[in-house]
């Protein structure tokens, strides 16, 4: 930690300078001391050695204090790294544990001799040699085996767990002791130690959990629960954690998340934290996971490699052929309508749909596009009507199961669009998808929408665009543009939803909210319902959002603003608490997932 008279020195050097203060901090600890904001994100959240006497004292009137088992299986680790891990576990604040430890058949003989020095040195360590190589998801389960606590933590032999790992745990469990999956941030330590690439994930997005293993580290499991899923599954090595929590989600919902960072990844030579590339034939295990889980929920869907290394789709097929209302919004804007309707009609594989063009008085009428071939209606409306009321009778007269809504402004870029909007609108659980949109210069206009973002482009402090300005072909933080995955919210530019849901909630709320946020707020009343809102990168258009929007007078502005004041009074609890499915550690001042500090 800094001294005071550092910190002091410090902020002298900020206020000399005229940029924010976040800005100014990353600049001196970059420039003059070669810090990372991660690292001064570490100054600032370490638990101090005063913070960690307390959490000492709140582990006494812990009502509730369950052993922690904690599963290692060992191979020919490194003695060095595996030391470092066992020393982890032996510092735990949280005092209720017991080291499962199995080793391998190792060849290295300095393992088996450490390990019997554990043996004899504390009554928690359970240690057991194999005489015989049996991989690590036969030696996980000799270890499970052994465990007797009620929840099962796992824990590789060359990683570390941070001091407070099984506090955190148990603190959580004294307010949800009915907890049968746990999961925390993590980061990957150096060989050196110095720590670094953390992951602050969202909460449970079981979208997110069928595009990569994300929950990952640290993991800990009710133990009852492992035992009625047969444990750790052979002929899975490299994706056993991946393959056992698929399984155990389809047996328990009770599943939460710690936002912390309680778990070391250890950069090995030769590891996954190291490199992806590090072990090929896990890629082709988890494709496996994926697919027999798909067999086993009896879903209509293939499994396939994702847009990324290390990531993966399920891929829904399309049932009964659902007739698809595309509900086009024109606002005296002949060129954006005509090139969108071209896109459609030349891009589009999938031609079960009807377009419903909402004009106004008469500019489509005259539009020049050689509509000959598409079965589109036109309905003019009122000038006083606001863009959600012209989208709620748009709905009115539309035909299809699945509603589209979508903005004149945007244009197709291929063929699958459709399909890829229809196979996640048509699923039971899901209330609404949304798709990437590119701004005309290949930059991400939307992958999602976050709520509480502070938009320094606009007036905005109740929802941002995820990954805005990131330039298409960025995968963006940990692949995020590029994953199917859950959201809050997404933008009603190109939105697919069932129209019985649609009806369900009463469409857009066109009185209160007739020019910004009708969208988050259908969204977050979607999710009220127990749906899902699902962002999809296969669905992909350009958005030429400046081009449809006019200059704001002094007028419209005030509007806005007071919609936005109305948005975030009926939405305070939910943006109080925070969005689920983005972490409070990452910054609420930009859209870039940068640490918040």
């Amino acid at each position: 930690m800094y001294s005071r008279q550092r910190i002091r020195d410090i902020y002298i050097w900020c206020k000399l300078r005229g940029r924010s203060l976040y800005e100014k901090l990353v600049t001196y600890l970059q420039r003059k001391e070669r810090y990372t904001p991660y690292d001064l994100w570490i100054k600032k959240n370490d638990l101090t050695p005063d913070m960690q006497k307390q959490a000492k004292k709140d582990v006494e009137s812990f009502a509730y204090k369950p052993v922690i088992s904690i599963i290692m299986p060992i191979f020919d680790v490194n003695v060095k790294w595996l030391r470092l891990a066992v020393a982890s576990v032996q510092k735990q604040i949280y005092p209720h544990w017991e080291l499962c430890a199995v080793d391998d058949a190792s060849c290295k003989e300095e393992i088996q001799e450490f390990l019997r020095e554990l043996d004899n040195s504390d009554p928690r360590m359970k240690i057991k040699l194999l005489e015989e190589n049996q991989g690590i998801s036969e030696a996980s389960n000799e270890a499970l085996h052994m465990a007797t606590g009620e929840y099962v933590a796992l824990l590789d032999h060359d990683d570390e767990l941070s001091v407070d790992a099984l506090y955190e745990i148990v603190k959580l469990l004294q307010q949800h002791p009915d907890a049968d999956m746990m999961y925390s941030d993590e980061d990957k330590i150096s060989l050196n130690g110095s720590r670094r690439d953390p992951f602050f994930k969202p909460d449970w997005s079981p979208d997110l959990f069928l595009s990569f293993m994300y929950t990952c580290h640290l993991g800990v499991y009710r133990r009852s629960l492992l035992y009625s899923i047969g444990g750790f599954r052979k002929g899975f090595e490299g994706s056993q954690d991946y393959d056992l929590v698929l399984r155990l989600t389809e047996k328990t919902d009770r599943i939460f998340h710690i936002t912390k960072i309680l778990y070391h990844w250890r950069m090995v030579p030769g590891s996954t934290a190291e490199s992806n590339l590090a072990k090929e034939g896990h890629i082709e295990k988890s494709l496996k996971a994926l697919r027999e889980a798909v067999n086993r929920r009896a879903w209509k869907a293939s499994v396939r490699k994702g847009l990324v290394r290390d990531t993966y789709r399920v891929k829904w097929e399309i049932r009964h052929h659902p007739l698809v209302s595309i509900i086009i919004t024109n606002r005296d804007n002949e060129g954006l309508l005509e090139r969108c309707l071209k896109s459609i009609d030349s891009k589009t594989a999938y031609r079960h749909y009807e377009i419903i063009i909402l004009d106004d008085n008469g500019i489509t009428r005259q539009t020049k596009y050689d509509s000959r071939g598409l079965n589109y209606r036109v309905i003019t409306y009122p000038n006083h009507i606001p863009p959600p009321g012209m989208t709620n009778l748009g709905a009115k007269h539309a035909m299809g199961d699945m509603l589209l809504f979508l903005h004149s402004d945007t244009e197709v870029t291929d063929g699958i669009w459709l399909e890829a909007l229809i196979e996640h609108a048509q699923r039971k659980e899901v209330g609404a998808v949304g798709c990437k949109l590119l701004y005309p210069n290949n930059r991400i206009q939307h992958a999602g929408v976050i709520l509480g973002i502070t938009d320094a482009l606009r007036r905005n402090v109740a929802a941002g665009h995820s990954h805005r300005f990131f330039m298409n072909g960025d995968h963006g933080y940990f692949n995020m543009i590029d994953v199917v995955r859950n959201y809050s919210a997404v933008t009603a530019a190109c939105m697919m939803i069932r129209k019985s849901v649609f009806e369900e909630i009463g469409g857009f709320n066109e009185r209160d909210l007739p020019n910004v946020y009708s969208d988050a707020d259908l969204c977050l009343r979607i999710r009220n319902r127990g749906y899902l809102i699902v962002y999809t990168p296969y669905a992909q258009l350009y958005h030429y959002e400046s081009m449809s929007e006019g200059d704001e007078d002094n007028r419209e502005m005030q509007r806005k603003f007071e919609e936005e004041n109305y948005f975030q009074e009926k939405w305070s609890e939910v943006l109080a608490k925070g969005d689920p499915y983005y972490n409070p550690n990452l910054t609420l001042e930009r859209e870039d997932f940068s640490i918040r500090l």
